[in-house]
């Protein structure tokens, strides 16, 4: 395993804490913090592109990068030094870098030592074949001590220890081997992000099982249209969960929800973390948590092929029947690791606190956490309740070193008052990792100016690897607005529409295959979809979706390629339009859609939210003059459409595609699943500004 490293960085924050009065601190103040040991602010005020924090030489070699650059030389690697020379071998030789890293993380393989991987070129790649392993027996086997930390909505807290969380899954899987559940059959859940939700992904791994879990709050359409399609054995399913200070009884929703997923034999009802919601009689046998894991039993850990499924992440569902993306134990656990260990610099004895949900891909890289000797911080309910700042209350009182974000979180800290290193003690945390969208050049400054002295890692990734292209490098300094590096093992291209490469704006490609790449899409049986889905526009080259661009400055993410700006023949990036116009005090957020109207129309509307007090004629004017004065006139819109707010899924992505298509005169029930979204009467109101729309549109 990876050993144990010792981290503390002094900061004064109680003396901060305890001055209400003390300004936001300034360059000086955060020059004069140098000596901690993580960094160093170089200037508040860097404009975008301009360096903003570098790391303390004196702490390099202790990164996670450079530690494992010193273990690959010491097996005879001549490798130069530097980020950039360790991703070109990484990319250059995956083979030996796959190996290699394998072999530093502690991952142990049964079967016969072979090749790294078959030979085969993407997507038929398979990584390790004939190898054997057990997800679940990589996070649990042999540790000891605290692992992981459950804060519940109105504050409680408590730490699950790894004696009371192995005993836990071995009674829980003993009881779903009672059941007839063995390797390959799957179950399902229906839970917040509490710890029962961990010990159902590890119980089902440790089986040989197929895992997949939903947010509570989907829609019983939602949920359906992604249990229905895996046939599911058993469920865990919670009869209510708390939001907002209130129970909410999702009963009727889960009777419903049954009743379509005819192959479920046992419900095993999880009601600790919201007492008040009794469990339900349902036609389908129930039996209750605490029964199931009344005795301690030590748990079995069935052996599966390297590339057996581990899991089914879904993708948004937002139009069409949701994709189900099956990762391997292998591929899923190498990913994990790597991009906790070599993209995030964690360490052994970390705490690591990400505001996710069980639905988002996130939620599986917090869990992977353990597997690095790290403790995962598991918040229930809504993380922002009362207010933002109890996102930072909870990284102070859980003592946090790594914190997880997605950048509407940062962006909408940067529009309130909130100094978090002046109201909070947070001199354990010294990473911040971004991820979820772009984080525009003010997150950065407003990180930096009321956080402090950490190292600021804006990523980019997806729920199809499980894990990021595109990330952090702790030894590299941190630009304004700029993902640092590409990821290592990742050779990640930015390709034109002649499937060229460009050094300007163009397709995030892949061209060399990685272990976490889906398996397939369940119920795709003939490939024709997952071809179709990353492989039919450059075929041999996965074509991610998102339109990106690689300068020596780092690595901009301009958005989703298929909702692409498109004006006049020349492609612009909605993330540049976000930038300009959200970092406006007069707009709350914004959407732009970019919809081809006919054979020759075409209509860029932007969706724009404005805060109480702010009238329509204000926010318009503002937002006229930021993108004259920081882009062109080429990205003024056709026309700005102040909204109620701005609809995102349950996992918080805008909803770029479907108001496009509700543009194009297209159905409400064929552009969106109503289930999978954040507000449906929103979307409601999206689509009747499209239908009043609809004649003057025809002849635009």
């Amino acid at each position: 395993m990876v050993e144990p490293h010792r981290q503390g960085r002094p900061h004064d924050v109680r003396a901060l804490r305890d001055r209400p009065d003390q300004p936001r601190p300034d360059r000086r103040a955060a020059v004069r913090r140098q000596d901690a040991g993580a960094g160093v602010i170089v200037d508040l005020a860097a404009a975008d592109g301009e360096i903003i924090w570098r790391p303390d030489p004196a702490t390099l070699a202790d990164t996670q990068t450079e530690r494992f650059a010193a273990f690959v030389r010491a097996r005879g690697v001549p490798l130069a030094e530097g980020y950039q020379a360790l991703w070109e071998w990484s990319v250059e030789d995956p083979d030996a870098f796959w190996t290699s890293f394998m072999e530093f993380a502690g991952v142990q393989l049964g079967g016969e030592p072979g090749p790294a991987r078959n030979g085969e070129p993407m997507p038929a790649t398979r990584w390790f074949p004939g190898r054997t392993l057990n997800f679940a027996r990589h996070m649990l086997a042999g540790r000891d001590g605290t692992a992981m930390i459950a804060v519940s909505e109105d504050g409680t807290t408590d730490e699950i220890s790894f004696d009371e969380l192995r005993t836990q899954v071995g009674a829980l899987a003993a009881h779903l081997r009672s059941l007839g559940v063995g390797a390959g059959d799957r179950v399902v859940a229906v839970l917040p992000n509490v710890p029962e939700a961990v010990v159902g992904l590890l119980a089902a791994a440790s089986l040989g099982a197929v895992w997949s879990v939903c947010s509570p709050e989907f829609g019983p359409g939602a949920i359906v249209s992604r249990f229905a399609q895996l046939e599911p054995k058993a469920v865990l399913a919670a009869p209510g969960y708390r939001l907002a200070g209130k129970d909410r009884d999702r009963r009727a929703e889960l009777d419903e929800i049954l009743q379509q997923l005819p192959t479920v034999e046992e419900v095993v009802w999880v009601t600790r973390h919201s007492p008040s919601i009794p469990m339900p009689s349902t036609a389908v046998p129930g039996v209750a948590w605490e029964d199931v894991v009344a005795e301690p039993v030590e748990p079995e850990f069935v052996d599966v092929e390297f590339s057996h499924p581990l899991w089914v992440l879904f993708s948004s569902g937002t139009t069409g029947v949701p994709k189900g993306i099956v990762h391997g134990h292998g591929g899923a656990l190498l990913e994990e690791l790597k991009m906790l260990l070599l993209g995030g610099d964690l360490r052994a004895g970390d705490r690591f606190f990400s505001v996710a949900s069980t639905s988002w891909v996130v939620w599986n890289s917090l869990i992977s956490a353990m597997g690095v000797g790290a403790t995962p911080v598991l918040v229930d309910g809504n993380p922002t309740f009362p207010s933002l700042d109890r996102v930072w209350e909870v990284a102070a009182q859980t003592r946090a070193a790594v914190l997880g974000l997605g950048a509407g979180f940062v962006h909408a800290c940067a529009k309130s008052d909130l100094v978090p290193q002046r109201d909070h003690d947070l001199q354990a945390l010294r990473e911040i990792q971004v991820t979820g969208s772009p984080l525009s050049a003010d997150g950065f400054r407003w990180i930096y100016g009321n956080v402090g002295d950490v190292w600021l890692v804006s990523m980019s990734g997806g729920t199809d690897i499980a894990g990021c292209f595109v990330g952090g490098a702790p030894t590299e300094p941190v630009r304004v607005g700029y993902i640092q590096a590409p990821a290592l093992g990742a050779r990640v291209e930015s390709w034109d529409e002649s499937g060229q490469p460009t050094t300007g704006k163009g397709e995030l490609v892949v061209t060399v295959p990685m272990p976490s790449m889906p398996l397939y899409l369940w119920g795709d049986t003939d490939g024709s979809r997952y071809h179709g889905s990353y492989f039919e526009t450059f075929p041999g080259v996965w074509r991610h979706g998102d339109f990106i661009e690689i300068s020596e400055k780092g690595i901009l993410i301009l958005g989703r390629s298929d909702s692409t700006l498109n004006r006049n023949g020349i492609r612009l990036g909605s993330a540049d339009i976000y930038a300009v116009v959200e970092a406006l005090p007069e707009v709350t957020e914004a959407m732009v859609v970019g919809a081809e109207i006919g054979a020759e129309g075409y209509y860029l509307p932007l969706f724009v939210a404005i805060p109480d007090g702010v009238t329509e004629e204000a926010a318009k004017a503002a937002i006229e003059r930021a993108i004259r004065a920081n882009l062109s006139a080429r990205y003024l819109p056709d026309e700005i459409v102040v909204m109620r707010a701005i609809p995102h899924t349950k996992t918080g992505k805008k909803l770029e595609v479907p108001v496009k298509r509700l543009i194009q005169a297209a159905a409400l029930a064929d552009v969106v699943d109503l289930g999978a979204v954040d507000d449906a009467a929103l979307l409601e109101e999206y689509a009747a500004f499209a239908s009043s729309r609809a004649g003057t549109l025809a002849t635009h």
